[in-house]
């Protein structure tokens, strides 16, 4: 990182945290919706860096050749803390029903009591997690969770793929949290990992109350609404950075989105061919042969389109919405920042007018101070690391979906041009092949 983040370690609640404590005790979001993924009593699961001339000229030789500008600095060397998520499993209970996720931890760390750990959790887990993070980490960024499930009129039963998509998002954000320099030496963290479900359910009951989390989230509105003045340049930066990221990435999600909703209709399409094709040919017997090889080209064609939507699927889409979902985050981290100066500049304002107490206002304002800066000094390290991450999630995702891309196109090519030949051949061995 370019600038130092913490000086010493400092508990917060239940996390050791690397950051000053009025850091850690600023609240500003306020979330106590329960797990919206629970729903009604019977409800199951269904089954439900750049080219050169020297190059090879083939599309597949041009992308086997490409080079990130940013190689991986052998992170995986050294790396020390393994997490997975998987085998979902439907729990029903008198008054709900919801899913659970398995949390398998491989470690050397030296604080964790074992080097193996298996828990299961559930998506409010998860969220109270990223939340405590968020408590005592106001502007370091915490990777976004997967949304919420929400229900709209009568019950919605979840189905495979929604569970399937979720749990790769879960594992996402676990394993962003176990790279993070900080979130992954927190407390929280490890008690996430390793706690039995009435342990952290008992961990979980410490943290701030409702009514506590209400006052600081109207202290934090109050803030925004006051605005800050003197917002250094850097961070006014960020904000037009994100902003502008946020228009690229909502628009590039939405065409991506599309463009694979045309592709599944093209699909339907053609798996409709292939078999009018093979009625067709049982008609009409001179030209039987042909159009029994339409039908098998169409086939191919169609089996391999069908691949290519689920590769964009499982591939590019995740990736692309994940950043969606980050750019709110980066905003709200954001918010918090100028929350923190602007409590400071209202300090600062009524020092100015007060006479008594002069010297108290002053030692606190001087705490504001170095909370300011500190919080100042983390996002900026974060935003580096941040920048680097993002960087490298979407270079790669743009360079898998374009061999991807290719190697379908080259497919395809394939067998329509297998269709030719064998239409030559046999049109040379009726003495029909046109000289010239």
């Amino acid at each position: 990182m370019s600038d130092p983040v913490v000086d010493n370690a400092v508990p917060s609640g239940n996390s050791s945290v690397a950051i000053p404590t009025d850091i850690s005790g600023q609240i500003l979001d306020l979330d106590e919706d329960d797990d919206l993924e629970v729903f009604s009593k019977g409800t199951t699961l269904t089954e439900g860096s750049s080219f050169n001339a020297s190059m090879q000229t083939s599309p597949a030789s041009l992308i086997n050749q490409y080079k990130f500008e940013e190689e991986e600095d052998g992170d995986a060397d050294t790396k020390d803390i393994f997490v997975t998520v998987d085998n979902p499993e439907s729990i029903v209970t008198a008054i709900e029903t919801f899913v659970t996720y398995r949390v398998m931890t491989k470690t050397t760390r030296s604080e964790f009591d074992a080097s193996e750990f298996e828990v299961r959790r559930r998506y409010q887990d998860f969220l109270w997690l990223k939340g405590r993070l968020e408590e005592a980490h106001p502007t370091l960024i915490v990777h976004p969770l997967p949304e919420k499930f929400v229900m709209k009129g009568m019950v919605e039963r979840f189905n495979e793929d929604f569970i399937e998509t979720r749990r790769k998002a879960l594992h996402r954000f676990l394993n962003r949290i176990a790279e993070h320099p900080i979130f992954s030496s927190t407390d929280d963290f490890k008690i996430f990992l390793t706690a039995e479900s009435g342990e952290l359910t008992s961990h979980k009951k410490q943290g701030p109350g409702f009514l506590s989390r209400m006052g600081e989230t109207v202290k934090a509105v109050a803030a925004s609404v006051r605005g800050v003045r003197n917002r250094p340049e850097e961070f006014t930066d960020m904000q037009e950075y994100v902003e502008a990221f946020t228009q690229k990435i909502g628009s590039l999600d939405k065409v991506s989105q599309r463009i694979v909703r045309e592709k599944k209709e093209h699909l339907e399409e053609l798996k409709e061919s292939g078999p009018i094709y093979t009625l067709w040919s049982q008609s009409e017997e001179e030209l039987a042969e042909p159009l029994k090889r339409m039908a098998g080209c169409l086939d191919s064609c169609c089996k391999e389109t069908e691949e290519q939507v689920k590769e964009l699927n499982d591939h590019l889409i995740p990736v692309l919405h994940e950043y969606v979902l980050c750019t709110e985050t980066l905003k709200a981290v954001l918010r918090r920042r100028d929350n923190i100066q602007a409590d400071f500049e209202a300090k600062t304002e009524a020092l100015a007018m007060k006479k008594a107490d002069r010297d108290a206002m002053r030692v606190e304002l001087d705490k504001m101070e170095d909370r300011m800066e500190w919080a100042n000094n983390a996002l900026k390290s974060d935003w580096t690391r941040w920048q680097k991450v993002m960087r490298t999630d979407l270079r790669s995702a743009f360079v898998d979906t374009a061999e991807r891309n290719v190697n379908y196109y080259e497919k395809c090519l394939a067998v329509w041009e297998s269709f030719l030949h064998s239409q030559r051949t046999e049109a040379e061995g009726n003495g029909k092949v046109d000289s010239s």
